[in-house]
């Protein structure tokens, strides 16, 4: 009897992303089905490569979040977005960024748009732990930050407000 071939998953994470990295960082992403312990030392692998890879951060803290390890997502979130403002020159504090949201223009780079859509990650992380304070204060300022909702923060919107009319 022949044995199925294994389909290859490829996942794009980025158009300029240095291949060493992405070869990384598909591997994990086909280990997490057989291995998680693998796939996470494989993503790890990968940032350590080039920390200042941005995907990294997101293949690390969604790997985390979906697994229900929210703290670690967190923390991995909250190193992306500091990573994300180091490179592209602005405060790493969105409150500071929604104060002044003139002088930021947060579609201006794939950069920007990294720290926004890493902040909207940041929002749903405090939902999923129940901070929902947190959460909405985070939503509020993606109001300000996104006014166009490019990165789709509404959507987390809708669900924190059905969670407060629950």
């Amino acid at each position: 009897m022949a044995q199925p071939a294994l389909l290859e998953e490829r996942v794009l994470f980025s158009l300029d992303i240095p291949e060493a990295v992405n070869n990384l960082l598909q591997a994990a992403v086909v280990a997490n089905h057989v291995d998680r312990p693998r796939a996470e030392q494989l993503f790890k692998q990968a940032q350590a490569l080039d920390g200042a890879c941005l995907q990294t951060h997101f293949a690390l803290y969604k790997f985390y979040f979906y697994q229900g390890r929210l703290q670690e997502a967190e923390r991995e979130v909250m190193t992306g977005l500091a990573a994300a403002s180091s490179q592209g020159l602005f405060p790493d504090d969105y409150r500071q960024l929604a104060a002044e949201p003139e002088k930021w223009d947060m579609y201006a780079s794939d950069i920007t748009l990294f720290y926004l859509y890493t902040l909207k990650a940041l929002a749903f992380i405090k939902l999923r732990r129940q901070q929902v304070e947190e959460s909405q204060t985070i939503l509020d300022l993606l109001r300000v930050l996104d006014p166009e909702d490019r990165i789709g923060s509404s959507v987390i919107m809708q669900l924190a407000q059905a969670l407060k009319e629950d």
